[in-house]
């Protein structure tokens, strides 16, 4: 398989000394296909002194495991983690990314966030770029979320109903329960950037425990798991609503200038990665891709920001 993205041997590089050091990020990224688009996103994220683990999904081709293994057992600082089947809609994805951060903790504490990426995921910008932002912004965590029953009332019935994780799906037969007591619910996204300090708390406080072993039969944990957690604990007041990861779907792009017009949002965007890039996306925008790579991202004041979409979302 090819992809439009070039793919070479990752640069063997670290960050240049700054008089304020530049954080480390734990990578954990998820893969189960499409082992070119993979290696063409290692490539741009790897550097010699941060921290990568991959998870391969169990059901995944023999040959993609194979092949996915040979390449990572070339960086020293890249691991894989142990494989879990990971089935849409149940929580193996969020039991994924738990066991991703107490692997880390374990190997090394020597960094400073943990980001989340799938294997079609791409970086807009170059790791010193991102790690200067992260540096600005030490001690926040980064995803989207929504009060669940205000803004996504039709949602509700995947924490309301009781679901079990099967082999290959989630069951069917569902019955209805009390949510917990006293939890505000709330729904986001899959994908985000968390401190150290949160992923601690996230593995190793008796609390989460209960979250856990609620939200083990809901569905589409992955969208609303962490979001809970964090929203309804001292972890509430460091969260900015924002995955930093820009949109990426077919059905935005009708005609020239609907890829010329989301082109334009990137520029003004600050965000830090895009979604499922491979070889089919638009050329115009794999070229701004790679001719911004080492631009600095725009000034903007996430506050103000959040205050307005949330104006937005009350009116």
């Amino acid at each position: 398989m090819q992809t439009s993205l070039p793919i070479t041997d990752p640069s063997p590089c670290t960050l240049e000394s700054h008089a304020v050091p530049h954080i480390k990020i734990a990578y954990f990224i998820m893969v189960h296909h499409k082992p070119e688009a993979f290696k063409a996103m290692f490539q741009k994220i790897y550097t010699r002194d941060q921290f990568y683990l991959i998870h391969i999904d169990r059901k995944s081709n023999p040959k993609f495991t194979e092949e996915i293994q040979l390449y990572i057992v070339q960086f020293p600082n890249a691991y894989i983690l142990e494989s879990l089947n990971i089935v849409s809609g149940g929580f193996s994805m969020i039991q994924a990314e738990l066991n991703a951060m107490e692997f880390l903790l374990n190997v090394n504490q020597g960094w400073d966030y943990f980001i989340n990426l799938s294997g079609e995921d791409y970086p807009l910008k170059s790791q010193s770029i991102i790690r200067k932002f992260l540096t600005a912004n030490k001690g926040r965590n980064y995803l989207f979320y929504y009060d669940q029953e205000f803004y996504r009332p039709d949602t509700l019935q995947r924490i309301q109903n009781h679901f079990t994780e099967l082999a290959y799906m989630v069951s069917s037969f569902i019955y209805k329960r009390d949510f917990m007591k006293g939890v505000i619910p709330y729904i986001g996204g899959k994908w985000f950037m968390f401190t150290k300090e949160t992923c601690m708390f996230l593995t190793n406080n008796k609390r989460v425990m209960d979250f856990e072993d609620y939200y083990l039969h809901t569905f589409l944990p992955a969208e609303s798991f962490f979001q809970t957690v964090l929203m309804n604990t001292s972890f509430n007041d460091i969260i900015v609503n924002d995955d930093k990861r820009a949109i990426f779907g077919k059905s935005f792009f009708q005609n020239k200038q609907s890829i010329l017009t989301y082109i334009e949002s990137l520029k003004s965007s600050n965000q830090l990665f895009i979604r499922k890039v491979n070889k089919k996306t638009d050329e115009n925008i794999l070229n701004y891709i790679e001719d911004s790579f080492l631009f600095p991202l725009p000034e903007i004041d996430e506050i103000e920001r959040e205050l307005k979409r949330n104006d937005r979302q009350n009116n």
